[in-house]
């Protein structure tokens, strides 16, 4: 059997090694675990090192989709002869099927699918059913409804060199699987057939597949490349799973249809006339077109008739694919887990309004993410990573292994308390020592309107200065980080500094204004993690502005200093001098020009610009540009709506 294969130029160094020995002995007897790793301290090629050493399957959640891809590219040059997954959602754009009873306003559900993502996610469960060693990057998709992995299994077509079967039987197989014919052209999901040859490219792959029969035996299989069409190789077996998650026999859509019937017959005895109306004449239409087409619009909403689950069951999920014995990974576990928690909630939420005012039947509450209680059951194998993992992590975890040591060297900046009083005439000079050595500030509030009037204040001392709360859109703050570390300005004024990626070489000084202000912002983790900003220069330095010291800030400060400690006594043993970290600025890849002052047609034109760059940084998995030009589109729709209002 295959084997994890990890290929490196780099080996493991610091206290890499310890921690991938002690995470190894961990997941053999099925325990839960932490992976305490400071940031920049390699934690993803420990964990690549872990997955390598245990031989287990392995699944990684992360809490958004930039950070998955950036993952799941670095696990892909980590092991580029082993299965390397990506499964996140595949709407490049969704609205989700609601009603607001206050307005009295129905929402259609609305989506645009993105075909690269889903050809992704596809590929994802065909390597978990391929017996191979697979690993696979998700983010909270992976507690989504998936459609059961059984019935995906015995939808797939095996086929054998020398088997008995008719080009008419393949077909129809192919069919049911879902497979489309285009004798034009061929692309992933269609087949084509000339004579005694069937082409076929799987839904989740760019080779073509050539089955050439001789009457009704299967004399030839062989792998083409889809462009030249040149044989790569013949192969004696090949088995080609179904071109969708959601695949309905026809002897289990009757028993659905039945049992959709008989839900809606009890249910409309409950319901007001109004209500009644409404789900009857709804779901017998849904009925007519799955009877008659085999799907419907929104039958997910259906799936716990067509799966044959009881009320209240959950549905089948991406982790299911897995089977007993697997290894989890969460990724930024203390932010990963409280979305994890939320999802099920949210959806809960949702589906009850138009459950209650006759949209849906009550089993739409069954096509739902997991519970997380379900989803803690799931939790036999794991391996929390976050450089501040939360308490359920810390109780959940029955060893907490530690990473602190950086390869750069660099350390833990020195943290300071600083009194109130004065505290802008004493920052303001922080402030210009830091510009003379052409290095960077960042400064945190706790409000957006402190933010804005301590900008506004700066600039008027002739402090070069600009904020960034959540209500600058994506695009902006890119370009204000861009602008920070090219020296445009030399201070940033935020509330909440701590978005991942947010990781500036150039600053030297973190300021925390109201540290002795107890709260979401300024608690021990929060503390921490705004501390790390400054840990990315070897002159970084905290100021804490306060006039009491809190447990959130003994606890922050105290853990900063054993982290620091500990590394300053590994360079020393080691000798090791660090460096500042040299990260390249990159380019404004989006121009930020005005759309105001722009004509209606000039407006439409550079829409449609946008959104074609958008389709292209999605298709590229550039989630971050995508997201970019989203933003960018959203403005320019507001100003074509002022427009039209004039």
């Amino acid at each position: 059997m295959q084997k994890f294969e990890i290929n490196s130029e780099f080996f493991p160094t610091g206290d890499q090694p310890q921690a991938i020995d002690d995470l190894v002995k961990g997941s053999k007897t099925e325990m839960n675990q932490t992976l305490l790793g400071v940031t920049g301290s390699g934690k993803t090629f420990t964990v690549a090192n872990v997955i390598a050493n245990t031989g287990k399957n392995a699944l990684i959640i992360s809490h958004n989709k930039t950070l998955a891809a950036q993952l799941y590219s670095e696990l892909k040059q980590f092991f580029p002869k082993n299965n390397v997954g990506y499964f996140v959602s595949y709407y490049d754009y969704y609205q989700p099927e609601s009603y607001l009873p206050q307005t009295d306003t129905y929402i259609e559900k609305d989506t645009q699918i993105n075909e690269k993502i889903e050809k992704l996610r596809l590929e994802a469960t065909a390597m978990l059913l391929s017996g191979e060693p697979t690993i696979i990057i998700s983010t909270v998709s992976c507690i989504y409804s998936l459609g059961s992995p059984k019935e995906w299994e015995d939808m797939a077509i095996t086929l054998n060199q020398n088997e008995k079967i008719s080009r008419t039987e393949i077909i129809k197989k192919l069919i049911n699987a879902r497979y489309e014919r285009n004798d034009v052209e061929l692309i992933p999901g269609n087949f084509r057939v000339k004579g005694d040859t069937l082409d076929v490219i799987p839904a989740y792959s760019q080779d073509v597949i050539r089955i050439s029969l001789f009457g009704d035996e299967i004399e030839k299989i062989s792998i083409l490349d889809n462009v030249s069409l040149d044989v790569k190789k013949d192969v004696e077996a090949f088995k080609i799973f179904p071109a969708k998650h959601y695949l309905i026999a026809k002897d289990i859509r009757d028993k659905a249809v039945k049992s959709i019937k008989s839900e809606l017959k009890k249910t409309l005895t409950t319901l007001p006339e109004l209500e009644k109306q409404r789900l009857e004449m709804r779901t017998k239409y849904d009925l007519e077109m799955i009877e008659e087409l085999g799907y419907c619009s929104g039958i997910e909403n259906y799936s716990r008739h067509f799966d044959g689950r009881s009320p209240g069951e959950p549905a089948f999920c991406l982790l299911d694919f897995f089977g007993k014995e697997f290894l989890l990974i969460i990724d930024e576990s203390h932010v990963t887990l409280p979305q994890l928690h939320g999802m099920y909630k949210g959806d809960f939420s949702r589906k009850k309004s138009l459950i209650d005012y006759g949209f849906r039947l009550p089993s739409a509450f069954d096509n739902r993410p997991l519970k997380f209680e379900e989803f803690e059951k799931r939790l036999k194998d794991v391996i929390f990573v976050s450089a501040t993992p939360g308490e359920y992590e810390k109780k959940r975890s029955k060893q907490i292994v530690e990473q602190l040591v950086r390869p750069t060297g660099l350390v833990e900046p020195n943290v300071e308390i600083r009194k109130s009083q004065g505290q802008m005439d004493d920052l303001i000079k922080e402030i210009s020592i830091r510009a003379k050595k052409n290095e960077r500030t960042l400064v945190t509030t706790l409000t957006k309107r402190m933010a804005e009037d301590l900008a506004e204040y700066l600039s008027k001392k002739e402090v070069r200065v600009r904020y960034l709360h959540s209500e600058i859109e994506g695009l902006q703050r890119t370009e204000l980080i861009r602008q920070l570390r090219l020296g445009e300005f030399d201070v940033l004024v935020g509330i909440n500094l701590l978005r991942e990626g947010l990781d500036i070489p150039e600053v030297s000084l973190v300021a925390i204004l109201d540290a002795d202000k107890e709260g979401f912002l300024r608690n021990d983790t929060s503390l921490i993690q705004t501390c790390g900003r400054a840990a990315r220069n070897i002159e970084g330095k905290v100021i804490m502005y306060a006039d009491n010291v809190t447990r959130s800030m003994k606890s922050a400060i105290s853990e900063t200093e054993r982290r620091r400690q500990k590394q300053i006594e590994y360079n020393e043993t080691h000798a090791i001098t660090p460096k500042t970290i040299i990260k390249s600025i990159p380019e404004q890849e989006i121009e930020l020009d005005e759309i105001k002052n722009k004509s209606k047609t000039d407006l439409g034109k550079q829409k449609i610009e946008v959104e074609t760059q958008m389709k292209v940084f999605a298709e590229d998995l550039d989630f971050e540009n995508a997201i970019r030009c989203r933003d960018k589109i959203k403005r320019i729709e507001k100003e074509l709506q002022k427009d039209e209002s004039k």
